[in-house]
């Protein structure tokens, strides 16, 4: 007699969501259990910046200007990075270099071009705060070259940079000697005191007087002190550059009808 085949149950429904437990899905910031091997995420300390010429530490931000005159139009040149010492040094001995030469070419480039050498020695000075390189890159450093007034182009920028001296101590001395005479008269315009005589070349209402001795037959008219900042009937008011200081206002009193 044959064996019956086996029963099997029947199948049910499939089991619904929360009938297994699930696994946390990961977050962007889900944390490793704590009986991992890595318990901590490892985060890299930044170093300093290297050089971005050579890869040489240490290094700092650097900004070099120059200037480049043609006549009608001008160029203002800027070069500015992350360098080390010597890379640093090399590009403000270009710059200062080729600034001294091209940069006088232009009515208004002979102004900007003083300044721009002034700040490009700002800019040396922080240069020279940079740390020598501990640590060589992955290229040779930029070659600084000689001193800039060592080099044929700081030679020739001497010319220039004496001529500008020269016009600016010239104007100095002119300024200074118009500051110094400009209260004092010329021959043409003699100082005349309250009290003294003088007399008048011109024919009034022209002034051209010149001091005179009272005594003299020649004297024809007598300085005096305004009143209320006004001269007496009949009196002539002397125009100021008569007067000591180019300012004060003289009475002229007639010594002949």
């Amino acid at each position: 007699m044959s064996t019956p085949p086996q029963q099997h149950p029947a199948y049910g429904p499939a089991p619904g969501p929360g009938a297994y437990p699930q696994a946390p899905a990961p977050g962007p910031y889900h944390q490793a259990p704590a009986s991992g091997p890595y318990q901590q995420p490892y985060h890299h300390a930044p170093g300093p910046a290297p050089c971005q010429i050579c890869g040489a530490v240490p290094a700092a931000p650097v900004t070099v200007r120059g200037h480049q005159g043609m006549l009608v139009i001008m160029r203002f040149l800027k070069r500015e990075g992350v360098f080390c010492r010597t890379c640093a040094l090399a590009s403000f001995r270009d710059m200062q270099a080729d600034t001294m030469v091209l940069g006088w070419w232009g009515p208004l480039s002979v102004l900007i071009t003083p300044f721009t050498l002034l700040a490009n020695l700002g800019a040396l000075s922080g240069i020279r705060r940079i740390p020598e390189p501990v640590a060589p890159g992955f290229r040779p450093p930029l070659d600084p070259g000689k001193p800039v007034f060592k080099r044929p182009a700081g030679i020739l920028a001497l010319i220039p940079m004496g001529l500008l001296g020269l016009a600016v101590f010239a104007f100095t001395v002119l300024l200074g000697i118009g500051l110094v005479t400009g209260g004092s008269h010329s021959a043409d315009h003699p100082t005349l005191t309250v009290g003294s005589c003088a007399r008048n070349d011109a024919t009034w209402p022209e002034q051209d007087l010149a001091p005179e001795s009272c005594d003299s037959s020649d004297a024809e008219l007598r300085v005096t002190t305004p009143t209320d900042d006004s001269c007496a009937a009949g009196d002539y008011l002397a125009y100021l550059e008569y007067s000591e200081d180019g300012h004060t206002s003289l009475c002229l009193h007639r010594l002949k009808g």
